[in-house]
């Protein structure tokens, strides 16, 4: 399984880092880091909206199930055959916003760890054919800081674009009224990611922050591209 899988995603992705690695002037891994995990965000950026467009739907719905709920709430059979028929009428799907996720989950824990192993003397027997081993790798990114050491401050950095990017998102996603318990667990959730990386992210090198750093990034133009589009 382990093999399989180091074929099909770690390996391909191992040798684009490389490559680009390679051909970016200076052999810059943190321009590399940024410019791989833009074009596999852009990749998979249809399947991304399709998620959010799912659970924006999803929200607007919730007043309405919150009515169903009511009104259905001593016959559960009922109360299901009515939120199914919410569904329906309205063109959604509960589970549409899944499968995107599951698709690109793999592909994005595959993208960490060729991240996390970097490129080592090690490594570089997975390369390609067509793929040269590197000469030089420079881990200074743009001059400011070693992608292999920690950085406290791209950490923080880290922690405040999820906050702004957690509170982008419930507001794309605002129901207008609803489930007061899921509105206070989306409530608590933005301050409880945003601490969550800063934790985790505080021994880890900057590298994979500045992976983190980028992907979020990536979401907030997703999320502003639908915001507009409403």
């Amino acid at each position: 399984m382990f093999s399989i899988y180091n074929e099909i995603l770690y390996r391909p992705l191992f040798n684009a880092m490389v490559y680009l690695q390679g051909v970016i002037p200076g052999g810059d891994l943190g321009l590399t880091i940024i410019i791989l995990t833009v074009l596999i965000r852009a990749l998979f950026s249809p399947l991304s909206l399709k998620t959010i467009k799912s659970q924006q739907s999803m929200k607007e719905l919730s007043p309405k199930i919150e009515e169903v709920k009511a009104k259905f709430k001593n016959d559960k059979a009922a109360q299901s055959a009515a939120i199914m028929k919410l569904y329906k009428e309205n063109n959604v799907n509960p589970l549409a916003g899944c499968l995107p996720l599951l698709i690109q989950l793999p592909i994005l824990i595959a993208l960490y760890q060729v991240f996390i192993k970097g490129i080592t003397p090690e490594s570089l027997n997975l390369l390609y054919g067509f793929v040269s081993t590197p000469e030089i790798v420079h881990h200074n990114f743009l001059g400011l800081f070693d992608i292999t050491t920690r950085s406290r401050l791209l950490t923080l950095v880290a922690g405040g674009l999820q906050f702004i990017q957690s509170k982008q998102s419930m507001a794309l996603q605002a129901d207008g009224g609803g489930n007061k318990e899921m509105a206070a667990l989306s409530k608590q959730m933005l301050y409880f990611f945003p601490i969550m990386i800063i934790v985790i992210g505080w021994n880890l090198p900057a590298g994979l922050i500045l992976y983190w750093v980028t992907t979020t990034v990536f979401s907030m133009f997703e999320q502003g591209y639908i915001k507009r589009k409403k």
